[in-house]
């Protein structure tokens, strides 16, 4: 098992850091007990390490970090009811990958794969398509490493009135060690992407969302310009002579590249960013493609930023398209990121920003190096004035008291949370904070 001490992390947009006492890489479920075990008896934290890309400090902790990143693959597949039990560590990419060469797919897959399954799944990780939900509606079964080292198996036969918990649970109630998916036979989508104005495509809306399987707008600030992408089952077969390589080249270099360098003129001129804005407008791709599902769904990210998303009621969504839009001009931030659009299938899951609503997910990005606090806050207040809900891996400023109001079983989580780690084990200062989990005095 290897440890290190004078370990340094930060996450992947480099705003969230800390220095743990130990950092430990478990090789086995045995080892990671045992270091479980040891913090127990020892009154330490542990929080466990994904792939680092969420924004808000969940992770950082002055203790032990522990990496579950060698307790991954599949572990077994029921091929009678399409299930896939797969080991906590494993990333997206890795399961898309091995799932379809057993030929199988995820139902849905956001638009990064970096992440582990344990971690997307415990923070909310989601795509687009208003008959599916987030990656946490897939889970079917978890087997949660409690604080006090044991193992206890949530699925459709054992303690199920859990899973709503464990579905979503910022790694507060144990450590997912191996996540049971319902999956779907392999197949292909076929993708789509083109201009169109963002008056049109606020009419049209409601027609977009249920036409597609997923679909998703990309709007440009400062123009009435935005991105339509789609995806549907493939009709079509696949262009072998159109390789993966090519793609992955243009989406990396061109596209990634030429980002890069103007984003880097916004950030030396802030008041250029409209303009900057306007010319990636214009340059919005058009055309097709079929691909395998899991290749489809993902889109490359080496331009860092800073992001925060909020999932608001869907039936809110073009009122709060057309306030953003005014405060933007008004207002004169520099911004020329894209505002990402998606849209995600009401679920039970008492953590979920979709709990018992259609949501659409409206995501706002800032260059790194940029200021973002005003611009974030500003669209914040719109957020939250129409009922929105936070993603928790993303920016945000609600406290406690907001928290409870937008998540009616937030109380339940919170009980049961303390029932399962009475010690508060897999707590830091944050998830503390962010839940109102401080005693009197800290």
């Amino acid at each position: 098992m290897k440890g290190e001490k004078g370990f340094y992390w930060q996450n992947w947009s480099e705003s969230v850091y800390c220095e743990p006492t130990d950092y430990v890489e478990p090789n086995n479920l045995t080892e990671l007990q045992a270091v479980v075990r040891q913090a127990y008896d020892n009154d330490q934290n542990i929080r466990i390490l994904g792939a680092g890309h969420s924004f808000t400090p969940l992770v950082a902790t002055t203790d032990t970090i522990v990496t579950i990143h060698h307790l991954r693959g599949i572990d077994h597949i029921d091929h009678e009811k399409h299930f896939a039990t797969v080991w906590g560590g494993s990333t997206l990419k890795e399961l898309g990958e091995q799932l379809w060469e057993h030929g199988y797919a995820m139902e849905n897959l956001g638009d990064i794969n970096k992440q582990s399954i344990a971690g997307a799944v415990s923070t909310g990780t989601h795509g687009t398509g208003m008959n599916f939900g987030s990656i946490s509606t897939q889970v079917v079964g978890v087997t949660l490493l409690l604080a006090n080292g044991e193992l206890l198996e949530i699925n459709e036969d054992h303690s199920p009135e859990l899973l709503p918990a464990v579905q979503l649970s910022l790694g507060m109630l144990g450590i997912i060690v191996k996540v049971t998916l319902k999956v779907l036979p392999a197949y292909e989508l076929e993708g789509h992407s083109y201009r169109l104005s963002l008056d049109k495509s606020l009419r049209q809306i409601d027609h977009l969302r249920k036409q597609h399987r997923h679909m998703e707008l990309y709007w440009f600030p400062y123009t009435n310009t935005v991105q339509i992408k789609t995806m549907n089952l493939a009709k079509r077969r696949r262009n072998k002579k159109q390789s993966k390589g090519n793609n992955s080249f243009k989406k990396l270099v061109l596209e990634n590249g030429v980002f890069w360098g103007m984003s880097e003129v916004s950030r030396l001129l802030p008041k250029a960013s409209g303009i900057i804005s306007t010319i990636s407008a214009a340059g919005v791709p058009v055309g097709s493609e079929v691909r395998p599902s899991h290749e489809l769904f993902i889109t490359p990210r080496l331009v860092k930023f800073q992001e925060m998303e909020y999932a608001v009621p869907v039936e809110k969504f073009v009122h709060i398209m057309r306030e953003m839009d005014a405060t933007i001009r008004d207002e004169k931030f520099a911004v020329h990121f894209p505002i990402e659009c998606r849209f995600v299938h009401r679920d039970n899951i008492w953590l979920s920003p979709s709990y018992e609503r259609d949501c659409a997910y409206i995501a706002v990005h800032m260059y790194k190096g940029m200021e973002f606090s005003p611009y974030f806050q500003a669209l914040e207040t719109i957020f939250r004035r129409h009922g929105g809900r936070p993603h928790w891996a993303k920016m945000h400023t609600m406290n406690s008291k907001a928290l409870q109001q937008a998540y009616p079983q937030l109380d339940n989580f919170v009980a049961l949370r303390n029932k399962l780690d009475e010690h508060g084990i897999f707590l830091n200062e944050y998830t503390k904070e962010l839940f109102g989990l401080k005693k009197d005095g800290e």
